[in-house]
């Protein structure tokens, strides 16, 4: 029975450092769907890409994961995505949602999905304000992921903008991480 024990321990460990939650409300604590297919991500990866989702904002748990459930709902139903298409989602309350998560290929930037995290701020940040809760949230979340493997400890941070064609992520909080020290300015080298 200890032998069952220990092993049953040795797994969650193991699973909890492969996934490694970071804090992050898992797709079943907001209720979401699963996914209809996945594609793993080559891990760690190098390359954030912010996002905002021009959608209303939130401040309780309960309308931010309303909303993230409208969001996948529209990208599995009208756009034909396997999954929602960014792997975690920030809310107005401070929290962190999961979305295609660390280890899946998510659908947020074409041609960069297989090589990036895409990480949304629920909002619009060319308006909203951007709040402090927000963004520790996200400094939180990559600083988890350089420490579970998931991120290098050199990733770039760019903004959805410098790669296609939008005003993703809004002025507010384009403003914001262009300060930070991992941002990459110079897109060419990366740019498909």
């Amino acid at each position: 029975m200890h032998l069952i024990y220990c092993f049953i321990l040795f797994v969650t460990v193991q699973w909890s450092y492969v996934n490694g939650d970071c804090g992050v409300v898992s797709k079943s604590e907001w209720d979401g769907l699963n996914p209809a297919h996945v594609q793993y991500l080559p891990r760690p990866v190098d390359l954030v890409i912010i996002a905002h989702t021009v959608t209303p904002t939130c401040n309780t748990d309960q309308r931010c994961a309303e909303l993230v459930r409208n969001i996948q709902t529209n990208q599995i139903e009208n756009l034909g995505f396997w999954d929602i298409g960014y792997n975690f989602i920030i809310g107005g309350n401070g929290k962190v949602y999961e979305g295609a998560g660390w280890l899946h290929v998510g659908a947020h930037t074409r041609g960069y999905n297989k090589k990036s995290l895409g990480i949304a701020f629920l909002g619009n940040f060319n308006n909203d304000p951007l709040s402090s809760s927000m963004i520790n949230a996200l400094k939180e979340l990559l600083k988890c992921g350089v420490e579970n493997g998931h991120l290098t400890s050199d990733y770039h941070v760019v903004a959805h903008r410098q790669l296609i064609a939008t005003e993703s992520p809004g002025r507010k909080l384009y403003n914001e991480i262009r300060s930070w020290p991992n941002w990459m300015e110079d897109v060419s080298s990366i740019k498909n």
